[in-house]
């Protein structure tokens, strides 16, 4: 059930990552936190998002998940940074979780199930360990459903050389929008599905989106990849940057989002 990380752990790839907050990147998941409650982070990256949600809950805890020690590094760095002692951290598969039925009183993951092999094994296990009346949260991204203006069609072929290789890898690019088909194919019950986006449209948000994306698809794991396909990265790369420099430049990125409410 494991697939290949699409993306990988290169500098451009974590430069994203870190940016994200609870605030722009689990909005819909915050009403639903306590004081006290204990938390399972799942796919947790650079923790940025886990410190965050930390913050939320003190003093319960939280468990950062990453399948290797090497990713999961990443986090332990961030939360040293930040001073925070009620961080806990697990090396483990979302398929097949460590953790006794009814522990967390949250399970939360972000970009998660749109990179893991069987998505609806994942959630299952994150309802079995999830505390009755707990929540289960997951946000992932819709790629088919972004949108952008101008449409340069260097930045079509990347979304479809992008989609490819997901799939390719075991993911599913297009998760956003399955997300409650596969809580119902989970047997998930009190379920509430919503969606929100990220939006790049000043100046300094479209350098910053528009730089990262002509840095990634030149040199991450995507990049790799793409160059075995024959792909011409350095097109792409170069229409990021046109697209970024443009003053009507705008960018929406979709979102789906699940709360269940474990019975």
């Amino acid at each position: 059930m494991a697939a290949v990380y699409t993306h990988g752990h290169h500098e451009s790839v974590l430069r994203s990552h870190r940016w994200r907050t609870a605030e722009n990147s689990a909005a819909y998941l915050l009403p639903r936190l306590k004081s006290g409650d204990t938390l399972l982070d799942i796919g947790c990256g650079p923790g940025t998002l886990t410190a965050d949600l930390a913050t939320h809950i003190t003093p319960g805890r939280v468990t950062a998940l990453e399948p290797t020690e090497r990713a999961l590094s990443l986090a332990r760095a961030e939360i040293t940074r930040r001073g925070l002692d009620t961080v806990d951290f697990a090396v483990g598969d979302v398929h097949a979780l460590d953790f006794a039925d009814d522990t967390f009183d949250v399970v939360h993951a972000h970009q998660v199930l749109q990179h893991v092999g069987d998505p609806v094994t994942a959630l299952r296990e994150m309802r079995r360990v999830t505390k009755p009346g707990g929540v289960i949260a997951v946000r992932d991204s819709d790629y088919a459903a972004f949108a952008w203006f101008p449409r340069l069609p260097e930045l079509d072929e990347w979304l479809d050389l992008y989609r490819r290789i997901a799939r390719a890898n075991g993911g599913e690019p297009d998760a956003g929008r399955r997300l409650l088909s596969w809580a119902h194919a989970a047997g998930l019950t009190g379920v509430t599905a919503t969606s929100s986006t990220w939006c790049f449209a000043t100046p300094e948000d479209r350098q910053w989106w528009g730089g990262m994306w002509a840095d990634r698809i030149r040199e991450s794991d995507l990049a790799r990849q793409a160059k075995q396909e024959g792909a011409d990265v350095d097109k792409i790369s170069a229409a990021w940057q046109q697209w970024a420099a443009h003053p009507d430049g705008w960018m929406s990125l979709l979102h789906g989002e699940l709360i269940c409410v474990k019975a």
